[in-house]
């Protein structure tokens, strides 16, 4: 009787990060990446960056080649499918992989949308504050970092149409770059339309200049709450391990090219 193979071990997961000159956007990395190893301990987990922080992702790819890592799946830290997930990152994979033959790198798909982002949303508003009993009365900021990527724009707007459905009064998205309407913008709108209380939710990962420029934006017009980012919370590190978990399991030939 012919024995079968036995199964080679899982692929590495690589957490592509955008990178940021601030300390705490690393950090926050760090931590995200600390929480997927503690739910997946059969795996390998590192973190790669784009830029400003180390190692980059060509280093965190090479590191694992030469630990004798057969395949990888890069998942990129990313809420929408804008210019990075379009352009930057599958460049920089392309690179990788013509250097890099022995080592197979999967792609995964972009975090969001998630219903496991919405619950994030809704930890970080109740953590600051926010009472169920006010849901109705509380009108809700969606402030993002910002894209001029029309699909990122819609997708932001679709999180916002499909939360307000789950009883706040409103929720309307904001951006802190790339195009209008700004945070402070939509709270004064909000307040404007009668919203007893304002509640602005980030909807970015870590902290750094354009989430400072939100919660500026947020204290500067009144708003009442204002949440943290999403920042290493159990939702995010849930659907990371997800997104990883739907990368391994489709046909290779139904992932995309790394050039796409």
């Amino acid at each position: 009787m012919r024995r079968l193979a036995a199964p080679g071990p899982a692929p590495a997961l690589l957490v592509v990060a955008h990178g940021s000159r601030d300390p705490r956007h690393a950090a926050t990395v760090g931590a995200l990446v600390e929480r997927v190893r503690s739910l997946r301990p059969d795996l390998r987990v590192e973190a790669g960056y784009l830029d400003f922080c180390a190692p980059s992702v060509p280093q965190a790819l090479s590191r694992l080649a030469a630990d004798g890592g057969r395949e990888a799946v890069a998942l990129p830290l990313l809420l929408t499918r804008a210019f990075h997930a379009k352009s930057d990152i599958p460049a920089v994979l392309h690179a990788a992989a013509a250097r890099l033959p022995g080592l197979a790198v999967r792609r995964a798909e972009v975090l969001g949308p998630s219903p496991l982002l919405v619950g994030a949303l809704e930890r970080r508003l109740y953590e600051a504050g926010a009472r169920p009993e006010d849901r109705g009365s509380t009108g809700v900021v969606l402030a993002s970092a910002g894209s001029s990527d029309p699909e990122a724009v819609e997708v932001l707007a679709g999180i916002a149409r499909e939360w307000r459905r789950t009883g706040w009064r409103a929720v309307r998205p904001a951006f802190a770059s790339a195009r209008l309407p700004r945070t402070e913008d939509v709270v004064r709108e909000l307040r404007a339309e009668g919203a007893r209380r304002v509640a602005v939710a980030p909807y970015v990962v870590a902290p750094g200049r354009l989430p400072d420029r939100i919660a500026r934006g947020a204290r500067e017009a009144g708003a009442d709450l204002l949440a943290e980012v999403l920042g290493p919370c159990e939702e995010l590190a849930r659907l990371m391990a997800l997104r990883y978990g739907q990368a391994v399991a489709a046909p290779s030939e139904s992932l995309p090219a790394l050039s796409a």
